[in-house]
């Protein structure tokens, strides 16, 4: 490793050479491009060998030394730093203990460092070579973590934004890997949480339809936001969005003028959600 005085040293040489090869002189112009092809050759070995000197300070560490101080910036929250040296520790030292604690360590390093892909990609891996690890739960666990959060920036994590309006494929893919971790491990620490989550989940895809019939509506496809509001009531049964998607059948089919139709979705939500204001807005619709 060179020192500041080194470093000092090489850039006064450098601006020596510079200023030799590109003073002001009267030279033809084959000469002054030969002084130029010079000078850069001169700069690329330097450089060269500047950065050789460089060395890995990990190289001649020991597979516990290298998960230990990745477990100690994993820890301390220096994501990046602790994602570098798991990746070599994975790929030093690949099988054994610290291998495979390392793998799903990375898992979630990357996790915290927001590349979901690559938290997945780990998680994955882990699950395929080590399906026996008493820990492979918290792999299935952690892909559903990482898909539940995807996309999601600083402003959607600490203020309140409606996640309904977000792309649905991710919590659709969350809401798949919750499901697994709980059917696959149902005695599992993180099951109860994942279950709880693809509550929240399915509450938010089945939302997010409701959304989407309700552009429909105000957009006057009104065979395409019943068939949304459809799908909810048969897809999503027993989340807070039945009503809503009730009260878009009901108007939908009103005015379309299938009366019969219409009634039969107010009453359904008259049985059920007998004070909801939804019931008066159907009745007060006048098709023309």
């Amino acid at each position: 490793m060179y020192t500041n005085n080194q470093n000092k040293q090489y850039y006064q040489e450098y601006a020596t050479l510079i200023d030799f090869f590109t003073r002001p002189a009267k030279l033809n112009n084959l000469l002054f491009m030969t002084r130029i092809i010079i000078l850069l050759c001169i700069l690329l070995c330097a450089g060269c060998s500047y950065f050789q000197d460089k060395e890995d300070e990990t190289q001649d560490w020991t597979a516990e030394r290298l998960y230990s101080e990745a477990r100690g910036e994993l820890d301390s929250g220096n994501y990046t730093k602790a994602v570098e040296l798991y990746e070599k520790l994975e790929g030093r030292f690949p099988f054994g203990v610290y291998g495979q604690q390392a793998l799903l360590d990375l898992a979630y390093a990357y996790f915290k460092n927001d590349e979901t892909d690559a938290a997945i990609s780990a998680a994955n891996r882990f699950i395929k070579l080590y399906p026996q690890n008493a820990h492979v739960d918290y792999a299935y666990y952690l892909k559903g973590l990482a898909n539940f959060n995807r996309g999601k920036g600083f402003t959607e994590r600490y203020l309140p934004i409606d996640a309904a309006q977000r792309d649905p494929d991710s919590a659709l893919k969350a809401f798949q890997d919750f499901s697994e971790m709980a059917r696959l491990f149902p005695d599992s620490q993180y099951a109860d949480d994942a279950r709880q989550r693809m509550v929240f989940l399915r509450n938010q895809l089945a939302e997010h339809e409701v959304n989407v019939a309700s552009y429909y509506m105000r957009r006057g496809a009104f065979i395409a936001a019943i068939n949304r509001a459809k799908y909810v009531v048969e897809k999503y049964p027993r989340t807070p969005a039945i009503p809503e998607a009730l009260v878009i059948m009901a108007k939908a089919y009103k005015v379309m003028e299938m009366n019969d139709l219409s009634d039969d979705a107010v009453r359904v939500l008259e049985i059920n959600y007998p004070n909801h204001p939804g019931i008066y807005e159907v009745r007060e619709i006048v098709v023309r």
